[in-house]
């Protein structure tokens, strides 16, 4: 059953924000349409998780579903103050679940275990633009902050309700600001308040506060800064560096270092003690690409994020995250664009990634270890009737000696995606 989310300042704005547009005649909001966009996105998506270490509480998770995202963008009125408007509404349908077999994050699970057969949301936006400034109230889904990435890997996106506001005033700068109030998990159809995750936290609560800052500096064309700060209410506080630098060797090569450094730390009642360190590496050649990556946690407890959202670091991939307290891990990882064999659209990516002397119970002893192997293909078809259609296989396989890790699992996706204006 569809249940958009309870948002009064959603509404009020959004109210608001039409009756300005009312009273502004055809010319000053020409923009506002002219430059407005809509699309429709499907996702058919099946996925599987098959636990293998003796005496799991769950030995097998497997469904199958359909998803829509509608969204829609306009563009601003004319003036000193441009206004806009944007809106976005999801769709889920369950094809194939059951109790027993549920808890892939495709659907929603009630508490009595019922798996509902339809799911959704929606949500708008209001929007105003001062030269190159933008303010944005209402639903955000926010994917330029290290400190904040909505999930988008499952068959709905997560969002949040909040205030944001962007800008490029100052060349080379660009700087996020804002809070967010509200969570909607990506399996989902209503809000909720925010809260931490991550293994060894205490004293953690729910709260309708979450703030940041994201600024990033191109000091060259090859080489940008970042500073990110957030803070989740009376959970913890975090500042995230990052440097980013892409050297050119020849025309078909270029070695990318990515390197990031984060600390946080308890506000509140939290035990929250975290500091990572990370760096990537990648060198690319044709249509190959080579990478090598170390990560390392240290402090009294793991990485810590925001619950539903990607945690921003090297080492996580498909299921695990490798940020236990004072775990360390290294990967490799090769890709391969087929586009320089003459078949653009075909790309492949393989990887490992091993972990070690992590806590596997709050101050226990430093014997963990654990290591997960990913295989990902994917295929985008470039013209004639199904242009645009992609199918995508993804498959993880985790090992370890922590309760309940080991994995087998499979992800089949074909999603295809068409312009609405």
């Amino acid at each position: 059953m569809l249940k958009p989310p309870k948002s009064r300042g959603v509404a009020l704005a959004t109210a608001t924000l039409g009756l300005t547009l009312s009273s502004f005649s055809l010319t000053t909001y020409a923009a506002f349409l002219e430059d407005s966009r809509a699309f429709l996105e499907a996702r058919n998506f099946y996925m599987n998780r098959d636990f293998r270490q003796p005496n799991a509480s769950q030995n097998y998770r497997g469904e199958w579903a359909q998803g829509f995202i509608l969204k829609y963008e306009s563009g601003f009125t004319d003036g000193i103050v441009g206004l806009g408007l944007d809106a976005i509404g999801t769709w889920g349908i369950r094809l194939d679940s059951g109790r027993g077999r549920s808890g892939t994050d495709l659907l929603p699970v009630y508490a009595n275990g019922d798996v509902p057969g339809q799911y959704g949301s929606w949500g708008a936006t209001a929007k105003a633009r001062i030269s190159k400034t933008t303010i944005r109230y209402g639903t955000l889904i926010p994917k330029t902050m290290p400190i904040l990435e909505p999930s988008d890997s499952r068959l709905l996106p997560q969002w949040f309700r909040g205030l944001q506001l962007t800008t490029q005033e100052i060349k080379n700068l660009n700087v996020d600001a804002g809070r967010l109030t509200m969570n909607k998990q990506r399996n989902w159809d209503r809000e909720e308040k925010l809260t931490a995750v991550n293994r060894g936290m205490t004293g953690l609560t729910n709260t309708n506060q979450f703030d940041f800052v994201n600024a990033s500096y191109k000091l060259t064309k090859d080489l940008t800064f970042g500073y990110s700060f957030a803070n989740l209410d009376k959970n913890y506080t975090q500042h995230y560096f990052t440097i980013l630098h892409m050297l050119p060797i020849t025309e078909t090569q270029s070695l990318k270092t990515d390197l990031r450094l984060s600390r946080a730390y308890n506000d509140g009642n939290t035990n929250i003690d975290n500091w990572s360190m990370q760096g990537m590496f990648t060198y690319k050649i044709g249509g190959h690409s080579i990478a090598a990556a170390v990560q390392k946690m240290a402090g009294k407890t793991g990485f810590t994020y925001v619950n539903g959202t990607n945690p921003w670091l090297v080492n996580y991939i498909q299921i695990q995250d490798f940020a236990n307290p004072r775990e360390r891990s290294w990967q490799l990882r090769y890709d391969y664009d087929f586009a320089a064999m003459g078949v653009p659209g075909l790309i492949f990516m393989t990887r490992y990634v091993k972990g070690w002397d992590f806590e596997r119970s709050v101050g226990g002893p430093a014997n963990g270890r654990e290591w997960e192997r990913n295989t990902d293909i994917a295929y985008v078809f470039q013209n004639g009737l199904l242009k645009n259609l992609s199918l995508r296989w993804r498959n993880a396989t985790v090992r370890s000696n922590d309760n309940g890790s080991d994995i087998d699992e499979n992800r089949f996706i074909v999603g295809y995606k068409i312009s609405l204006l």
